[in-house]
């Protein structure tokens, strides 16, 4: 009988995230009740969020359990279906464990059509990715034409995506990465500036770089990054809070105040999750696959093979190793019998 293998958290960590707090373990394939289908891991996206969901306590989702398989997004192949929804060899885009085979209810699925592109990029461009880039860049950021738009972690699936959508809002952006790699990407995809914080001192480099101030920051990293975007806020400027990576695996992370620098600028701060737009995600998708078929959108992937590599490419987000997506192809789609 073919076994199962599944990632359970088994200790929580206090700093950076490693082998010793997640546990690979095998289990029997489940069996199915009415409604739910087998599915068959493909490929399964890696995110910084999941790094909030290890630590107890009270947060815009359920923290994951001790001994129980960390989850997030993935597509994956119905096996087995007891469901007249979807059929053996339907590819689905869902929530799912970290399982090489799960059984799940078959509601909790989108279908998805392999004809229109690739399955991957219902995990990035086409999916919550391309959403939180394009709601938190246009709702919050709302950037014009001839503005100045500072991204951080730009180089990352959600920053690129918003490197991207600013380009075509007719906005000058400037992006910030921390390779030379990563800064040859932004500047093919449209950014006007490129700073390398690695190689760069990030004041000086910033202000070099936004001559006329920055009118929207949309900030993936936070820290010492951040405390250089500030002091050149211009007057009502809207700073767009996504993420905040760089302190994720911090106990305690205290940089210099930003409070004065939003009173004198009478600048916008807001803080979102791309859930928060649940009832606009028809409208988003329409312009992001618009844009895409249009050719004004492009992806990059990052992709690793292996079920047993996905605490690696988990762990290589916060050491900046990916460009764009960060996925782990698991399986191959099998052929419909």
């Amino acid at each position: 009988m073919t076994k199962n293998r599944e990632i359970l958290l088994v200790k929580r960590p206090e700093g950076e995230p490693t082998d010793e707090h997640l546990k690979i373990t095998e289990t029997e394939l489940p069996e199915l009740s009415e409604g739910e289908v087998l599915v068959r891991l493909l490929y399964v996206s890696v995110d910084p969020y999941m790094r909030g969901r290890m630590n107890e306590g009270k947060s815009y989702i359920e923290p994951f359990q001790l001994n129980e398989p960390i989850e997030g997004r993935a597509v994956a192949e119905v096996t087995e279906s007891r469901s007249d929804d979807l059929q053996k060899g339907d590819i689905v885009m869902g929530s799912l464990p970290w399982k090489e085979y799960a059984a799940v209810s078959a509601d909790s699925f989108r279908k998805i059509d392999p004809s229109l592109g690739p399955v991957t990029t219902s995990l990035h461009i086409l999916g919550m990715t391309g959403l939180t880039a394009y709601f938190g860049l246009m709702d919050i950021g709302q950037p014009q034409k001839g503005e100045t738009v500072v991204v951080s972690g730009a180089a990352g699936a959600v920053g690129s995506t918003v490197v991207q959508i600013a380009t075509i809002a007719g906005a000058r952006v400037v992006g910030i990465a921390g390779t030379e790699e990563k800064v040859q990407f932004l500047k093919k995809l449209g950014a006007d500036a490129v700073i390398n914080y690695q190689k760069e001192d990030i004041g000086s480099a910033i202000a070099e770089a936004c001559p006329g101030g920055v009118d929207v920051y949309f900030d993936n990293v936070g820290g010492e990054i951040s405390d250089a975007v500030y002091p050149l806020l211009n007057k009502f400027a809207r700073i767009v809070q996504c993420g905040a990576i760089s302190s994720y695996n911090k106990k305690e992370d205290q940089g210099p105040r930003m409070q004065h620098y939003l009173i004198k600028s009478s600048a916008l701060i807001k803080g979102f999750t791309v859930s928060d737009y649940r009832e606009r995600f028809p409208e988003g998708f329409q312009h992001l696959s618009k844009w895409l078929s249009e050719g004004k959108l492009t992806y990059e992937e990052t992709i690793i093979e292996g079920f047993e590599k996905i605490p690696k490419a988990f762990f290589g987000l916060f050491k900046g190793e990916n460009i764009g997506k960060q996925l782990v192809k698991v399986n191959e789609p099998r052929t419909r019998d």
